[in-house]
């Protein structure tokens, strides 16, 4: 028998408030809607199939570099540039999106070609995709 969530209550990622009707339950978790979903949309970054059609798309609609990009990915994008590589920790906290739209946005940026992730001493940074 599970027990009744009452109202209101909390999201257990996020912390919002909410109502009865609003809750999502997973894994006996209290969830909102969008985390429920960011719980369930990721994007995978070693992906080769993803590559080759991002690039058979770009170089069909002569697209290079960043053209295409969002605002965010160009901002992320150029703050890796900036700093020679970072860890996804730091580009989080940077641009204020959770650790999971972090990866999404990185798996999209590896897809281009354009950013690609290296181990190193203090751990793994996401660096710029020439670079060895």
């Amino acid at each position: 028998m599970t027990e009744e969530i009452t109202s209101p209550a909390k999201c257990e990622a996020c912390g919002c408030k909410l109502e009865k009707e609003d809750i999502y339950e997973e894994n006996g978790k209290v969830l909102c809607e969008d985390c429920y979903i960011e719980n369930h949309h990721k994007i995978q970054a070693c992906d080769p199939w993803a590559v080759r059609s991002k690039k058979i798309f770009r170089e069909e609609a002569g697209l290079e570099g960043t053209d295409g990009l969002t605002d965010l990915q160009k901002a992320m994008y150029e703050f890796i540039v900036s700093r020679g590589g970072a860890k996804k920790e730091e580009i989080a906290e940077k641009f204020g999106i959770s650790p999971r739209e972090t990866e999404n946005q990185f798996a999209l940026l590896r897809h281009c070609e354009l950013v690609k992730g290296q181990k190193r001493a203090n751990g793994v940074y996401l660096v710029p995709f020439g670079d060895k």
